[in-house]
């Protein structure tokens, strides 16, 4: 039988042993194992094993069944056994001895390890853990399933002509540095050639073949005497690289081994393109598309550097902005495709003209920036750099049967003295370089703080707005929404105004933006949420009659990680029950991200807050997306309200809107209704409620509390 089978007495000699345990114990008859004990065959820490387990069953007279063992036998090689060790008795019941069997399970052990290790490896690759340790995982896989094989990857480099080290595991250190960069050609050893023939090629003796004729003595002094190598494809059959097996012996491989390299050889392709991938979708997230220049993205982290080095060594860092004089002219006579070409032109002369160590950046359309790292303190070395960039861009360009020449207009901002950080060098040489087309054009000019008055009001309402919220200036207005049918009040949306104390009143479009700029706009809409929430409470606390109270949230607020928390706390500082708050969100911004805006929708809703949708018709929402956005109430845009009683246009998707949703059980508020012609096909059309100018303005909270007593308002 295949499987071992002996007979051991008490003190774990072999009383019996069959064919194959005797066979791969190094014995030529079975009777040769007679008498014998493991540490007549095993190494001593296995030996000892065996016998602990062994005396284990002996002293407790409890089997040992289907264990999973480690043998290495007489040749060598390691296999695994499911076996089973059962007390002998006699008629007395007396144990004076144990029975054996073991099934060889290396194959299925060998199986469940690849399995094991293919899905490790596709884990790893789905995860994009890096190349480097995908491959050698994959080439420990593969020499995991056989024995005296060694693995190998090696990479096609940029310029198509050399492979470099991938993975190499259990190669020698020396080896594979010898044949790093190695030349893809018709007779560069089995990866060489592989590569350059685009198939597999198969060496069985290294030392003969002449396709190792140079490296032959390289291979021979590591003991390689056979190397079967396969090109690395992608799925468009481009050369990505070459899987190599190593052998010790002279062969070629078997049908097994060649399995094993066919899987092996996808799956290194497989990590390959995604790294490529990978690696094209982070140039293209910081490279300009056209002229292949760094984008925007990387533009703040060189000159964040470029800064760095300046105040460790006492440089300078020059903060130069192009942009192209009538350019638009250009896309307009020649057309865009001559457009295209001219900007890739002046890039390519930009950087010819500055050092390896500066930056030439793509801003778009056609304005680029150029950082220049550790510049002398010397404006006239700066200056002679400006002139060769200028004179560079301004040689004659050959666009078609066209040939012209470009101008720029170019501002310079340098570190230290006219700004200390990369937003206020960029916005000073973008002030510099709206000078210089002030002048002229075709010029260059050097920052000056008065060439910045525009910027330096944004900034004055920057830190106006900083300072608002601490002195109390922010006030809300309240805008009634009414029930069509009934006439009554049913809720107010909430409106910021700010008491500017200069400017006197100033409406939401005149701060807003600029609070969206500068994420003030996060705090402030925390406030708006505050009061509104502790002012509906105390219109409830008056004896008014319950409503709910509307409030915008912007698109930064509502991707901040803790606006639920945010909405919890308004709710629970003020006493106001979740239900009388509705948010407003924008169809646009649902539709930005629509898994993250139903979630956040979602866990909103769990609080038992209102959603209502604002300004829809305008974000190009799908019917199937609607369907899963957890909203009570549906805003028609006043964009289709102004004219809605003239323009078919715009009743036809305020109808629309309408019936959309009352089939989704969802109310419809109008917004900015203000004729008796709009209420009148808002009433004809079933729409549910509206909000404007027709009814009421914003006004005030008390003039609100009197609205609903009642009494007449100011």
């Amino acid at each position: 039988m295949p499987d071992y089978l002996w007979v051991k007495d008490t003190e774990s000699r072999f009383v019996v042993a069959n064919r194959a345990i005797a066979s791969d114990s190094g014995k030529a008859k079975t009777s040769d194992m007679i008498g014998l004990t493991d540490f007549d065959l095993h190494a001593p820490e296995l030996a000892q094993k065996f016998r602990a387990i062994e005396q284990g069953v002996l002293r407790s007279g409890q089997p040992m069944i289907d264990e999973e063992e480690f043998v290495v036998d007489a040749s060598g090689a390691g296999k695994w056994f499911s076996s089973t060790k059962v007390p002998l008795r006699n008629v007395q019941n007396d144990i004076f001895g144990l029975v054996g069997i073991a099934h060889d399970i290396t194959a299925r052990k060998q199986a469940d390890t690849l399995r094991d290790g293919q899905a490790q490896i596709l884990e790893m690759i789905a995860t994009s853990a890096p190349l480097e340790d995908v491959l050698d995982c994959l080439m420990r896989l593969a020499e995991s399933q056989l024995t005296g094989i060694f693995g190998s990857v090696l990479l096609l480099d940029k310029d198509g002509s050399h492979l470099r080290h991938g993975a190499a595991p259990s190669l020698a250190k020396a080896y594979t540095s010898a044949i790093d960069g190695i030349a893809v050609g018709p007779k560069m050893g089995s990866c060489g050639t592989a590569a350059y023939r685009r198939e597999p090629v198969i060496v069985a003796d290294i030392m003969h073949d002449p396709l190792w004729h140079d490296h032959c003595e390289l291979a021979a002094a590591y003991g390689y005497r056979s190397c079967w190598s396969t090109p690395i494809l992608s799925h468009q059959g481009a050369v990505l690289g070459a899987f190599a097996m190593y052998s010790t012996t002279v062969r070629e491989p078997t049908a097994a081994e060649t399995r094993l390299i066919d899987f092996t050889t996808r799956i290194a392709g497989i990590a390959i393109e995604r790294k490529l991938a990978e690696d094209r979708i982070h140039f293209m997230a910081n490279h300009d598309v056209l002229t292949g220049l760094p984008n925007r993205a990387l533009l703040e982290d060189r000159l964040s550097q470029a800064i760095l080095y300046a105040q460790r060594y006492d440089r300078w860092v020059t903060v130069v902005f192009i942009d192209l004089d009538n350019f638009k002219l250009v896309n307009d006579t020649l057309g865009h495709n001559a457009g295209d070409e001219l900007l890739k032109t002046v890039a390519g002369r930009i950087v010819e003209r500055v050092r390896a160590t500066d930056t030439v950046v793509r801003l778009g359309g056609d304005e680029f920036v150029v950082v220049l790292f550790d510049q002398p303190t010397n404006v006239d070395l700066i200056s002679e750099t400006l002139q060769a960039i200028r004179a560079a861009i301004a040689e004659p360009v050959q666009l078609g049967a066209h040939r012209l020449r470009a101008t720029a207009s170019i501002g310079i901002a340098s570190y230290p003295k006219d700004g200390t950080n990369p937003d206020t060098l960029l916005a000073n040489a973008d002030a510099a370089m709206y000078r210089a087309k002030e002048f002229g054009r075709d010029n260059f000019q050097f920052y000056a703080p008065e060439f910045n008055t525009r910027a330096h009001e944004k900034f004055v309402l920057q830190e106006d707005l900083r300072n608002a919220l601490a002195r109390s200036e922010f006030t809300l207005f309240y805008q009634p929404q009414v029930d069509l049918r009934s006439g009554h009040v049913f809720a107010v949306e909430a409106l910021i105004r700010w008491n500017h104390p200069t400017r006197g009143m100033l409406a939401p479009t005149a701060f807003i933006p600029t609070a969206e700029e500068t994420s003030l706009i996060v705090p402030i809409g925390d406030w708006v949420l505050h009061e509104a929430c502790r002012q509906n409470k105390a219109w409830q606390d008056a004896g008014l009659p319950p409503m709910t109270v509307c409030v915008n949230v912007s698109t930064r607020q509502f991707r901040e990680k803790n606006l639920i928390g945010r909405v919890a706390d308004a709710l629970k500082v003020s006493g106001l029950e979740a239900r009388y708050l509705e948010l407003e969100v924008t169809e646009s911004l649902i539709m930005q991200d629509i898994d993250l805006a139903v979630a956040t929708m979602n866990q909103l809703q769990n609080l038992g807050v209102q959603i209502s949708i604002d300004d829809f018709g305008t974000g190009y929402s799908s019917l199937s997306a609607l369907k899963t956005f957890p909203v009570a109430r549906l805003k028609i845009d006043k964009s289709f309200i102004n004219d809605i009683a003239a323009d078919e246009n715009d009743q036809a998707v305020a109808s629309a809107v309408i019936s959309l949703g009352q089939n989704l059980n969802l109310r419809v508020i109008a917004e900015g209704v203000e004729t008796d012609d709009q209420v009148a096909f808002l009433r004809k059309n079933n729409c549910d409620e509206m909000q404007g100018y027709h009814f009421s303005e914003p006004v005030s909270a008390p003039d609100i509390e009197k609205m609903l007593s009642g009494e007449p308002m100011d």
